[in-house]
């Protein structure tokens, strides 16, 4: 905890001071991001650092896989579905980023077991991505495979933002854009999904 309170001193001694402006604005006026972000909860893989942004820029989602669930009205807790909904409907973002990234440890739970701790929710929720399993060769290296499932799920979670019927319809409408991207820990590398391929950006 000390560790936190440090760096919530080091924020309002240095951070604040630079966008005091901005956070006054944000509250007055309201946020107005023209992008929502599906991210992994990885403490490796922030989306406002990856993408530089700044206070208000960007509406972040957060859960085990950054994977967005097919739409379903079953009258369950839906976390992600909510924040997609209020990004999309009521702050009407122009743009909706799945963010995968390499090494997950959802993914590497979905195909090698999630670990006796990981069961009663991890595992579960890992079953939305299990589809990509059929995809992708078992006989492949296992490093190559994880590659490989992280990749289809960032193209599965695409698809299943279309399950939802206002997100499809504003897609095509052209008021609302899909990316997918992934982003490599080890070297700082980002790559957009392009197709069937990862593309780095330049």
């Amino acid at each position: 905890m000390d560790r936190l309170l440090e760096g919530y001193r080091r924020f309002r001694a240095t951070t604040w001071p630079a966008e005091r402006t901005r956070y006054e604005t944000l509250a007055a006026e309201g946020q107005t991001p023209e992008t929502l972000v599906v991210a992994c909860s990885d403490s490796r893989v922030d989306p406002q650092t990856v993408f530089g942004a700044r206070p208000g820029e960007i509406f972040v989602v957060r859960n085990v896989a950054g994977l967005v669930p097919p739409y379903e009205m079953d009258g369950h807790y839906h976390g992600t579905s909510a924040a997609l909904e209020f990004g999309v409907r009521v702050l009407k973002v122009r743009q909706v980023v799945v963010l995968g990234h390499a090494q997950c440890g959802g993914i590497r739970a979905m195909v090698e077991g999630a670990p006796d701790e990981a069961r009663d929710f991890v595992e579960p929720w890992m079953t939305i991505a299990r589809p990509v399993l059929g995809n992708v060769p078992g006989d492949v290296a296992s490093a190559d495979r994880l590659d490989r499932c992280e990749a289809a799920v960032i193209r599965l979670s695409l698809a299943n933002l279309l399950t939802f019927p206002w997100i499809e319809e504003a897609v095509a409408a052209r008021r609302l854009q899909l990316h997918g991207f992934r982003f490599a820990i080890r070297t700082g590398v980002l790559e957009r999904l392009e197709g069937d391929c990862l593309v780095p950006v330049d």
